[in-house]
């Protein structure tokens, strides 16, 4: 009898045999069953470049899969986006000229503004959320003003506030102001309730980093800083208390969604974020992440549709209520896909 209890005792301090997790592993249909995250088109928020040319889809060399699209393929792009359950599109402007302070992001016939018409007119349904930022616009690459090879913060202002209310009165569905500049948030939240549109959403890239990962993206966007870098106003990959910081004032300034951007090597911001702000929060599946996954695929080094699958679910189950990713349309036809099959 002895023997009897003092093997109940120990098998209920250790646990083992009495608890197996992996009972609930054993077959497809009770992981499924006990899932802690899951995945959903309505999840994503699918990102686009768009050019003023007419018929053009060009391939972009570093980003397989993603294009340089002109304004009426544009808007079939969006089609197919809305087809696959993603309610949301991120739209980034290629102008066919640039000055020194980015003047077509303010321009009412500029490449975002006449975009935001087409694609509502084709799609009326699809969330249309802008990019607003100078650096496409712009002669010298950076996100704002040069004042004696420095950006100028308060000047800036001024410009951005301009370009998010021109995006608005285009018809856009929530404005994303993404350059990072102290104050950006508050500057366009006044403009935007001055001219009538309070209701407008602000989606704040909140705590951007000055990261690496963003080289594929300056291509598609022919964003490349001509001198410098953007380490003055973006955020130090080593901080994020401060990246906290930067959320809690875009918060206090109007922001109705926040962002960390990017999302592979900032887990750990987005689930802080999580845990300290209840704002939807959105993470940005950048450009390089997407250009390192499809590199591996291609030369056969990992299973990519698994290994896309897997970031995306660690992305979410990080805390990200919203996932812009350039791999938002082939995920969800994968998971519509096994839906279809379930």
């Amino acid at each position: 009898m002895k023997s009897t209890v003092d093997q109940l005792t120990r098998q209920q301090a250790t646990g083992f045999p009495i608890q197996r997790l992996r009972r609930l592993r054993r077959t497809q249909a009770l992981r499924e069953m006990v899932k802690e995250t899951t995945l959903s088109p309505k999840d994503f928020i699918y990102p686009m470049f768009v050019t003023h040319d007419y018929g053009q889809k060009r391939e972009i060399p570093s980003m397989p899969g993603i294009f340089q699209l002109s304004i009426d393929m544009a808007a079939k792009e969006a089609e197919e986006v809305a087809s696959l359950g993603i309610p949301a599109v991120l739209l980034f402007g290629l102008p066919t000229a640039k000055d020194p302070v980015g003047s077509e992001a303010c321009d009412p016939q500029g490449v975002i503004q006449k975009a935001i018409g087409h694609i509502k007119e084709a799609v009326p349904e699809i969330i249309v959320i802008t990019d607003v930022c100078l650096c496409e616009y712009t002669d010298h690459g950076h996100c704002g003003i040069i004042e004696d090879g420095y950006v100028d913060n308060d000047q800036t202002l001024e410009l951005l506030a301009r370009s998010a209310l021109s995006h608005a009165e285009a018809g856009a569905d929530i404005v994303g102001p993404s350059n990072m500049m102290d104050g950006t948030v508050g500057a366009i939240r006044t403009i935007l309730d001055d001219n009538g549109f309070e209701l407008t959403p602000i989606m704040a890239y909140a705590a951007k980093y000055a990261s690496s990962f963003y080289g594929p993206f300056r291509e598609a966007a022919g964003a490349t800083p001509s001198f410098g870098d953007r380490r003055s106003y973006q955020m130090d990959p080593s901080n994020s208390r401060e990246a906290l910081l930067e959320l809690e004032l875009d918060i206090r300034e109007g922001a109705d969604i926040i962002m960390v951007k990017p999302a592979l090597a900032y887990l750990d911001v987005i689930s802080r974020a999580r845990e300290a702000f209840s704002l939807p929060l959105a993470a940005y599946n950048v450009s390089g992440e997407y250009a390192m996954v499809k590199a591996a695929g291609r030369n056969g080094w990992l299973d990519e549709r698994r290994v896309i699958m897997e970031i995306l679910t660690g992305i979410k189950r990080a805390g990200a209520d919203l996932i812009l990713s350039y791999h938002a349309k082939e995920a969800s036809g994968w998971l519509r896909d096994e839906g279809l099959r379930r």
